[in-house]
């Protein structure tokens, strides 16, 4: 256990120790802040006053870059030991290769956790700041930052489905550049295929990847008064959104444990 966990320790220190790794960090936290006041000078400006946990969730169109910067570590995480033939040194050590993939896809996660709970402690830090309105609002902010914590963890479950899918791509074809590729076109595509592929019109269409993520649709819907269409559920898409991510990484392992490295 203690060779895995140096393992997993080893795989965090290339990612930390590159330096575009901390300009992710640091855009994290710059860009939450520097809307924030944004947000701030302009409140009230057209007729608008927003609450802390308001002006939070109107800074969670930020979150797409912590997607993306996880998308990035992990379709290089595995591309770039094919591409620099560092892939040879590792295999070459007493640990089999499922546990190397296996501490890839830990430290990728561990990635994920760690920029999704920066950009939350920056967006809540500045909003709190800006515009926390005293022991008056308490309660009602308090309710808010239920609603606004369960925002966030469904975006991090979309997180985490589109950067296991990247790693599975990195893993298969070894290109880092195709996993990104892919994976931004089915992040910034997701509404549009939707659309396209609406399961009101295909019943076979609930089963697609795309019209399952982005869970809040039906808190939305709830919150709305709109009866679920089509067999969909929140139940439903999070069983689909398992097996997809259970279909990728068995893919993931399949190719990496099978494949040749020796030329």
């Amino acid at each position: 256990m203690g060779n895995f966990l140096a393992l997993v320790q080893n795989e965090n220190m290339k990612i930390y120790r590159r330096l575009r790794t901390w300009i992710m960090l640091a855009l994290v936290v710059l860009l939450p802040v520097l809307f924030g006041i944004l947000i701030a000078v302009n409140n009230g400006t057209f007729g608008s006053n927003m609450d802390a946990w308001g002006a939070a969730s109107n800074l969670s169109f930020i979150y797409f870059l912590v997607s993306i910067f996880s998308v990035v570590i992990a379709a290089d995480i595995v591309a770039s030991e094919f591409t620099w033939g560092t892939i040879k040194l590792l295999l070459i050590r007493p640990w089999t290769r499922s546990k190397v993939l296996l501490s890839k896809l830990l430290a990728v996660l561990l990635f994920a956790v760690a920029i999704s709970v920066l950009f939350m402690i920056a967006t809540i830090g500045i909003t709190q700041l800006l515009f926390s309105s005293g022991s008056t609002a308490a309660n009602i902010e308090q309710m808010n930052f239920g609603e606004y914590s369960l925002m966030m963890f469904y975006r991090f479950i979309d997180l985490v489905v589109i950067t296991i899918f990247a790693f599975m791509i990195s893993s298969v074809f070894r290109a880092s550049g195709l996993a990104i590729g892919l994976s931004m076109f089915l992040l910034m595509a997701n509404s549009i295929l939707s659309a396209i592929l609406n399961p009101s019109r295909y019943s076979w269409a609930k089963y697609l990847l795309f019209n399952n993520m982005d869970l809040s649709q039906y808190k939305m819907r709830e919150s709305a008064g709109i009866a679920a269409t089509n067999g969909m559920s929140l139940g439903f898409s999070a069983t689909v959104l398992a097996v997809y991510v259970a279909v990728f990484l068995v893919v993931a392992w399949l190719v990496f444990t099978k494949r040749d490295v020796a030329a």
